[in-house]
């Protein structure tokens, strides 16, 4: 049965490198603990397929910096191998500083099913088909379609004291355009340098005090950053190159 998770917190991103991760982590270590899938720093793979319009109207105006703005995205830990294995579908919404996200849990086939045709999950929860009700007026309106494929390697850390602390760390970000199904097994071009770090943090009030002073002492600084936006960023970038010479080749023409 599909089920929903409802999160809503702040969210603050920082980018580094590995040194500066690996002067962070003996403290984080001490305060936290790591998640039960990256034990003895293994990460985990997440694999997102973010839906846009043709002309990519949604992380266009997302890069704007709207007072509000929403997204939606289909995840999955891994690529998955099987109908039956389990992906998330995520509406989440920025309000000014406050992520509200409404995730949906699914097996593969139940969600192309309802991203194709509509059909929602035999025997959904009441919020399930909440959820899903919203997202289907959001593509109804919104006339989006996967563009594109963000995936990374994470390690998570969840605070002793306080569960709704959260941390993660991501690595090896690639992105994919085209034929960016689950099904197509490629990795995707580097979106980073190799040993780049985004340190995402996910609080629902204040940081706790250890973390404050830590991030002061090592001079680490709170950046602006978007996965997705970056990879459009990259990919327009690749576009102007690809313009670029193609005027370059006629004029020698």
């Amino acid at each position: 049965m599909a089920a929903i998770t409802v999160f809503k917190r702040y969210e603050k991103k920082y980018l580094m490198d590995e040194a500066v991760m690996n002067r962070l982590l003996p403290e984080i270590r001490t305060h936290m603990e790591a998640d039960k899938y990256c034990r003895e720093g293994q990460t985990y793979s997440i694999c997102n397929l973010y839906f846009d319009t043709d002309q990519y109207d949604v992380i266009r105006e997302s890069l704007s910096k709207p007072f509000y703005k929403e997204k939606l995205r289909l995840r999955s830990y891994g690529l998955p191998r099987s109908p039956e294995d389990m992906v998330f579908l995520e509406m989440k919404k920025k309000v000014n500083r406050m992520v509200t996200k409404r995730r949906a849990s699914l097996t593969l086939q139940e969600a192309e099913l309802f991203l194709t045709k509509r059909k929602f999950p035999d025997k959904a929860s009441y919020m399930t088909n909440q959820v899903l009700k919203e997202i289907a007026y959001y593509l109804q309106h919104k006339k989006v379609k996967p563009v594109m494929r963000l995936s990374y390697d994470r390690m998570a850390f969840f605070d002793r004291e306080d569960p709704a602390f959260r941390l993660t760390f991501d690595q090896n970000i690639r992105y994919l355009r085209g034929n960016i199904g689950f099904g197509n097994r490629e990795e995707g071009s580097p979106l980073m340098a190799e040993d780049f770090r985004l340190m995402e943090v996910k609080v629902s009030e204040a940081f706790p005090l250890w973390f404050a002073n830590l991030l002061s002492r090592e001079n680490v600084h709170i950046s602006s950053f978007s996965k997705y936006g970056v990879a459009y960023k990259t990919y327009l970038k690749e576009e102007v190159l690809e313009d670029s010479e193609a005027v370059n080749v006629l004029g020698h023409i």
